[in-house]
């Protein structure tokens, strides 16, 4: 009997008993597969007006496009119109269709674009909708030219997600702060953004952090980029540009090919005016005042009461910051009267002298918290407190720190010892050198005049009651020990710097680059040792320090300033360095050529 006739109904059969005979014992509450997982994305199938559509009305404008299946809006602001209006498009679902209306009338003789990318996914898996540009005009015709470009973060050279590209025909300061813009554009994960159908005409371009999408810059809570000079558009767009192609985001190869013509680097901008926007009172001899910009500048200090020698200030690096200690044991109020004498940004916006008189009264927490310390009172609420650091790793660079909680006003440092122990424990003693800080009078840098060896321990001790502070506390006395690491595992970098006709900051940072490790400041051509590293991924980033005030300077709009310029050490043209056990890697660095 031939079987091989009857193989195909068997799964049939099966079915059919399934259903005729149901089991018993069947688990009734697992629920039915419904069959494969859906990947596929939707499928545009219709789009109204048509790309490429002229004479589009500007009243009451409706733009549809439909789906092979039913969609769903995954994010508003992915709904993009360039040039924008001053209203957001408005996107409803209508069966398979996606329909966009405006609040406003279109602008007349206009070419418009109208993107899709990240807006749009499926109903009922999320799958995303890769993306669609419609380009059409109200006028008779289309313009043609396009631009590619980057934004990222000043500092890490990080893509920058999500920011809006602006173009401006008016050419004056204002237009970013007052104007929406002739065209624009959101960068996708990869910092990326492409701007099609734009007029043959010159630009000014700007990148911001657009907080409420409003298409106009706002200093005091946005950040901006901006071209150095106008961009004229050299390149007619057309659908083969491989720039202005749909890609996976995740598909990091495809993405990193593209071109991008001009770079934008974001910063926050410091504050135009200057004034005290913050006061506290935080302790019985202890307050400081905020400003609002940075490099404020005081011409005088003092607290009604008392002599004006009594205060000790000191400004943070950005002298943004003030801090304000009262060297007089006598009771103080809960109320002090600081006079400040400071240049204030007046009415016309100019910096003039100006004398303030600020109130720093104890508030609530602070009376109660002085109370409580008097009542209970601690080993710590009696002596100069100081908090030290020396960690292995960094000991050779940055040395044993001291940094006290108030200034002192004694202070006998020749009274330290250094005690060295060898890996075959013989103790030898050494001399040191010791440093107080350039920007904090409070801290203190200890560090041995001879170098430090490998696998030795370092006990760096303080004997009590030599280091007294305002409140007329001594220290107790303290011990650091330092073991210097006999890794055989752990590796280095070498950088040779050559090429250096300026200032630079020279940071080694880890591999996410939002942490500095280890930090140099220099201004000649020399040797830069990173010890003691643990085998993993580091980058190097290097800034031009043009103002050689040590610290990472941002950039001013209005006066056409660009943050300080940052570059990072490539290796096969990847920022990140992978070393490995035991290596001693050496890389030689030009720096005249690298800020070319």
């Amino acid at each position: 009997m031939n079987l091989k006739k009857f193989l195909p109904l068997i799964p049939a059969a099966l079915i059919l008993g399934s259903l005729m005979f149901p089991s018993g014992c069947a688990n009734t509450t697992t629920p039915p597969t419904g069959g494969p997982k859906d990947t596929i994305p939707p499928v545009l199938v219709n789009v109204s007006p048509l790309p490429g559509s002229v004479n589009v009305p500007v009243h009451k404008t409706r733009i549809r496009f439909t789906f092979d299946e039913y969609v769903k809006i995954k994010d508003a602001n992915g709904v993009f119109l360039s040039p924008p209006l001053e209203k957001k498009p408005k996107a409803v679902i209508k069966g398979k269709t996606v329909e966009v209306t405006f609040e406003s009338d279109l602008d007349t003789n206009t070419t418009y674009t109208l993107d899709l990318t990240g807006a749009i996914a499926d109903n009922n898996e999320g799958n995303d909708f890769q993306g669609f540009t419609l380009v059409f005009s109200t006028g008779s015709q289309i313009d043609s030219m396009c631009m590619t470009g980057i934004v990222q973060d000043c500092n890490t050279l990080k893509p920058i997600k999500g920011a809006t590209v602006l173009l401006y025909k008016d050419h004056s300061d204002s237009a970013v702060f007052l104007q929406r813009p002739v065209a624009a554009a959101r960068t996708d994960d990869w910092g990326f953004f492409s701007i099609r159908n734009i007029k043959d005409t010159l630009y000014r371009v700007y990148a911001i952090q657009d907080a409420n999408n409003n298409n106009i810059y706002e200093p005091d809570n946005e950040t901006v980029a901006f071209l150095d000079s106008l961009f004229r558009p050299d390149i007619c767009y057309n659908d083969s540009i491989y720039e202005f192609k749909k890609f996976n985001m995740k598909d990091t190869s495809l993405c990193l090919a593209r071109n991008a013509q001009v770079e934008l680097n974001l910063f926050r901008e410091r504050p135009s005016k200057q004034l005290i926007v913050k006061k506290e009172r935080v302790g019985l001899r202890t307050a400081y005042l905020t400003f609002m910009a940075p490099d404020a500048v005081v011409h005088s200090l003092r607290v009604r009461g008392l002599p004006a020698d009594r205060i000790i200030s000191q400004f943070n690096p950005r002298r943004d910051s003030l801090e304000i200690w009262i060297n007089d044991q006598r009771r103080m109020p809960d109320t002090l009267h600081l006079v400040v004498n400071y240049d204030k940004t007046d009415t016309l916006g100019v910096l003039q002298p100006t004398t303030e008189t600020v109130k720093l009264a104890l508030d609530k927490e602070t009376r109660a918290a002085l109370a409580r310390s008097r009542r209970d009172l601690k080993h710590e609420d009696t002596i100069a407190v100081v908090t030290t650091n020396a960690e292995a790793s960094t000991i050779e660079q940055y040395g044993f720190r001291f940094e006290f909680k108030y200034p002192l006003i004694e202070a006998a440092w020749d009274s330290l010892t250094l005690r060295m122990v060898n890996p075959r424990q013989q103790e030898s003693w050494g001399t040191f050198t010791v440093t107080r800080d350039s920007t904090n009078l409070r801290c203190y840098t200890v560090m041995p005049d001879e170098p430090f060896q490998s696998g030795y321990d370092y006990y760096l001790k303080m004997p009590h009651r030599l280091f007294r502070d305002i409140n007329g506390f001594y220290n107790d006395s303290t011990e650091l020990k330092v073991t210097l690491p006999n890794d055989d595992k752990l590796g280095s970098i070498t950088l040779e710097l050559s090429g250096v006709n300026n200032k630079y900051i020279v940071d080694l940072l880890n591999e996410k680059r939002d942490k500095i490790l280890r930090s140099y400041i220099i201004d000649h051509n020399c040797s830069l040792l990173f010890p003691y590293l643990k085998a993993g991924k580091y980058c190097i980033r290097l800034t031009e320090d043009v103002n050689r005030n040590n610290i990472v300077d941002t950039g001013v709009l209005l006066d056409h300033r660009q943050p300080e310029k940052v570059r990072f050490f490539k290796v096969d043209d990847k920022f990140l360095l992978n070393v490995l056990e035991r290596a001693e890697m050496v890389w030689q660095i030009n720096l005249e050529e690298m800020f070319r």
